[in-house]
């Protein structure tokens, strides 16, 4: 069957057919976190709450979309934290609160950052390196930078980053207008150009892309560079929401990333990834995060509430529950046929 006839057979399929698992599990969680959270913490669902929350899930969205294509690789990318905190670091540190240095300093920190996800995407893409390896190396030269630039001091953001990031636009924080844009971009890029449809079939299976005559390699290593992009993004978005951000802002943005692309049904094994879902996995973790302090739980519990998720999110997409329901009933009807 041809690529044309296949699409139309697709297109032909019913709605719920084409609508990707990972979405409608997330979507439905999204939906019944927010009415779980007007019931039981209504403040967690006020005005204020919402507005504090949404630019920190921007933030895990367009960071989260970055880890979507390395784990689309079949990689994982533990480089995120320092990324996200020398982006920070130097947004705020190399402008010092001069507006009139902020672009040459966010562009410093791109340039920077664009070295590191060529230098993963080349050890691992090219030299064959374990990308947790790789990765966690880099997040340590990363956060060595961090510390030689500010020695663990924060420092004031720019007037003019705190009102392109932190800034309320038609009632909207401009931060979700960036994740969204972002989010956009990168559904367009993967899903809708045929760039986009070889990076997905690299991902779900090398050899046969390497057969079919695709740079395996070269898509490897742009996902490191792309995710990188992303990473910056989201730093700068965070230098500019935050007042004085320290120099470990991004430690926080690990666990939550891994776990929002595993909720939004992208496999860790590589393949067909789901920037919208991803993004939407992204609301559900703060907005659970914003839902568990209402209720006065501590950070502690917080981060097991968040592996739990994790934990959750593995088990839907990676166990063949079907499978196993077979197997338990089957083995049952066979007992009671045998009795």
């Amino acid at each position: 069957m041809s690529q044309a006839s296949a699409t139309k057979v697709a297109e032909r399929a019913p709605f719920w057919d084409r609508v990707p698992r990972g979405m409608i599990t997330v979507t439905v969680a999204v939906v019944g976190l927010f009415i779980l959270s007007a019931v039981i913490a209504p403040s967690s669902v006020t005005k204020g709450p919402l507005l504090g929350m949404l630019p920190f899930a921007s933030v895990l969205a367009i960071v989260a979309l970055g880890q979507t294509l390395v784990v689309q690789q079949g990689g994982i990318d533990l480089s995120v934290p320092g990324a996200v905190s020398l982006t920070v670091v130097i947004a705020t540190h190399q402008a010092a609160g001069d507006d009139s240095k902020l672009l040459k300093a966010v562009l410093i920190a791109l340039v920077v950052l664009l070295i590191a996800g060529t230098l993963n995407g080349l050890v691992i893409g090219r030299l064959g390196l374990n990308p947790i390896i790789a990765t966690l190396g880099m997040n340590a030269l990363l956060y060595a930078v961090v510390l030689w630039l500010s020695g663990g001091i924060p420092r004031q953001t720019t007037d003019l980053l705190a009102k392109i990031s932190a800034g309320i636009s038609l009632g909207i924080p401009n931060a979700v207008y960036f994740a969204v844009a972002a989010t956009a971009i990168v559904t367009v890029a993967v899903k809708k150009t045929v760039a986009g449809r070889r990076f997905e079939a690299v991902g779900a299976n090398p050899v046969a892309a390497w057969a079919a005559g695709l740079r395996v390699r070269r898509h490897r290593t742009g996902a490191y560079v792309w995710a990188m992009v992303l990473y910056w993004l989201a730093g700068c978005l965070l230098a500019g929401i935050l007042n004085k951000p320290t120099a470990y802002q991004g430690d926080s943005y690990l666990l939550p990333s891994v776990a929002a692309v595993v909720l939004g049904g992208t496999s860790l094994l590589g393949g067909r990834g789901f920037p919208i879902a991803t993004a939407l996995a992204a609301l559900f973790l703060s907005q659970l995060d914003s839902f568990v302090l209402a209720l006065g739980v501590s950070f502690a519990a917080r981060t097991l509430v968040e592996a739990f998720a994790l934990a959750i999110g593995v088990a839907l997409y990676t166990v063949d529950w079907k499978g196993i329901r077979n197997r338990v009933f089957g083995e049952k009807r066979t007992i009671e046929a045998a009795t």
